[in-house]
């Protein structure tokens, strides 16, 4: 998107109630840190030429070995900017002591996995040893001065940038996924915003990304690792074939005792209470149901039948699911902050698609196919919908006519007619809608001819499209085939998302469009005849890839990793700074 955003919009919360999270104390010896001065309103210590000169000599190696990551180059600029201006002093100290704005930003680095990052990178566990050891030195030891300051500013501003961007760069990951930069002086944000402050904590809170739903799956993430750090179930016995209501089951005992921990099976239920007979061994009563809402929670069917993947959900280490909840915080760093218009967002491995209004209330919702997984993925991108178009044409992309249609139509040279094709020049002239020839089908296998599919009811797009122009040729429409829809797992198509219910969504898309009511946009659907909108306001929407959501029903849902975006993304998270030498 290239269009300024004024607007923020709570909405694109992948999902999800609100409250922040508090800090605890800060894990530094207060006792060695008595009467600690503060910055806020105190000029910053003055180097002696020497001092100065050793300052200088280290920002220009961009190295500080006492640090976890030594290796500074990538903020290398910011850095040298922030003791330019402050005329190379010393800002996180005062007469040789560390200043209580600099124990407030060690206290938040070192719980930092509150925030879903590793204190690790921001030197957390070494923090106390440091402040000891210069609490403990003489107040002219420029030397350990100096790499006191410089280690603070370096580890306050990897963990401002990461907090506020994200600690991976999506494009490492979505070679299309080019979100508009939140951008932020940081260097500014520490020297004004944080060395000064009387409340370090709520200045960093400006940096986080501005939804309700990122504050509920902060709260999410740090409940699940209350319980990982409290779990001590035993697995549930595997089965050789599910398991449905009534049949006996010798793992109901320990059933029954982790979905109470998971919160879907009231706390005061006991075994024998939860099955309708009272026999432990029976799977039956509440303890079906208790399965059903794990499931539900969990991207699987629904029905209660205790199957292989039901289990292994079940068995799986609450570890895992933290993992998943910080994955989901790092992917609400990447998002704009602001929007112009309230966007459509579709949340790829839940097969969701969500619209929002004004206010910031859930419009839409209804479910949708995504591409292929290890084929046609869908691709993670931001773009604004710019028009739609009724009754539209399918012009069948290369890929699918060299891999399917050709292959379709050397077994059946009926079959463009059959099924409302026509073969084009690449200037749009018709050469043929009938029995194709050999001639023609040679120039389609190499490449010389196009196949388009008429609109229609038979159109693989259906009656409608919705155009975000991007790279790759994705865009999301209607269909005729709905069977996909009732499926729980929904990747299907061949990168483009298919909608369930696509009147819903073109009356909201066209409710800024003058005259489109919702009678006019039923008859567009019926006119038989193509037809392009174009919409008074772009609307940005968004692909996105959520395995774990905390939406406003308080519940936690986590779904399949079926792109395998979270190992890699796992992978990229755990290297950032470790690849770093």
């Amino acid at each position: 998107m290239n269009a300024k955003r004024r607007i923020k919009f709570v909405c694109v919360a992948l999902l999800l109630g609100a409250a922040g999270c508090s800090l605890g104390a800060p894990q530094v010896d207060r006792a060695a840190t008595q009467q600690t001065p503060s910055a806020a309103g105190s000029p910053a210590d003055s180097l002696s030429p020497s001092g100065q000169a050793q300052l200088r000599a280290l920002l220009d190696k961009d190295r500080l070995e006492e640090l976890q990551w030594p290796n500074f180059s990538d903020y290398s600029a910011q850095i040298k900017e922030f003791y330019e201006k402050a005329g190379y002093a010393l800002e996180w100290s005062r007469g040789g002591k560390p200043t209580q704005q600099a124990l407030d930003l060690i206290g938040i680095l070192q719980q930092a996995g509150n925030k879903g990052l590793d204190s690790k990178d921001y030197d957390g566990e070494r923090w106390p040893a440091r402040v000891t050891a210069l609490s403990a030195a003489s107040s002219k030891d420029e030397n350990a001065l100096v790499s006191f300051d410089v280690a603070m500013t370096v580890s306050g501003l990897r963990y401002s940038s990461d907090l506020h961007l994200g600690k991976v760069d999506p494009r490492t990951l979505h070679t299309d996924f080019e979100p508009e930069r939140n951008e932020y002086d940081l260097c500014d944000f520490l020297l004004k915003h944080v060395v000064p402050a009387a409340h370090v904590s709520d200045a960093f809170a400006k940096l986080e990304p501005p939804y309700l739903g990122y504050q509920r799956t902060l709260l999410a993430m740090q409940n699940y690792m209350k319980l990982a750090s409290e779990e001590r179930l035993d697995p549930l016995p595997t089965v050789a074939k599910p398991i449905s209501s009534g049949q006996p089951y010798a793992g109901v005992p320990q059933l029954v005792a982790r979905l109470k921990f998971l919160g879907d099976l009231p706390a005061g239920a006991t075994t024998a209470s939860a099955t309708s007979t009272g026999d432990p061994q029976i799977y039956q009563g509440d303890v079906v149901e208790g399965v059903k809402r794990f499931q539900a929670r969990h991207g699987l069917d629904a029905q209660g039948k205790l199957g292989a993947q039901t289990i292994a959900e079940l068995n799986r280490p609450l570890s895992a699911r933290v993992e998943q909840l910080r994955l989901t915080l790092e992917r609400y760093r990447w998002l704009p902050h602001n929007f112009d218009q309230p966007p459509i967002l579709v949340n790829i491995p839940e097969f969701r698609l969500r619209a929002y209004n004004e206010e910031g209330k859930m419009a839409v919702s209804m479910p949708v196919v995504v591409g292929r997984a290890l084929r046609t993925e869908t691709p993670v991108m931001e773009e604004d919908m710019k028009y739609l178009i009724f009754w539209p044409y399918w012009n069948v992309p290369p890929s699918i006519l060299r891999n399917e249609i050709v292959p379709k139509i050397t077994r059946d040279r009926a079959y463009i007619q059959k099924n409302d094709f026509e073969v084009t020049t690449y200037s749009g002239q018709v050469v043929t809608d009938g029995i194709i020839s050999d001639d023609v089908l040679a120039q389609l296998r190499a490449g010389k001819l196009m196949v388009r599919q008429k609109p229609g009811p038979k159109n693989a797009l259906g009656l409608i499209k919705f155009i975000f122009p991007n790279n790759n040729n994705v865009y999301l429409h209607s269909t005729p085939s709905q069977a996909a829809f009732g499926e729980t797992r929904r990747d299907f198509s061949h990168g483009c998302v298919r909608v369930e219910e696509p009147a819903k969504l073109a009356e909201w898309v066209l409710r800024n469009n003058p005259g489109w009511t919702p009678e006019r946009v039923d008859a567009a659907f019926k006119a038989e005849k193509a037809q392009q909108v174009n919409l008074t306001k772009q609307i940005p929407v968004l692909l996105v890839y959520g395995t774990a959501i905390a939406p406003e029903d308080g519940k936690v849902y986590f779904f399949q990793d079926i792109y395998g975006h979270d190992k890699s993304l796992t992978t990229l998270f755990s290297q950032a700074y470790a690849s770093r030498k």
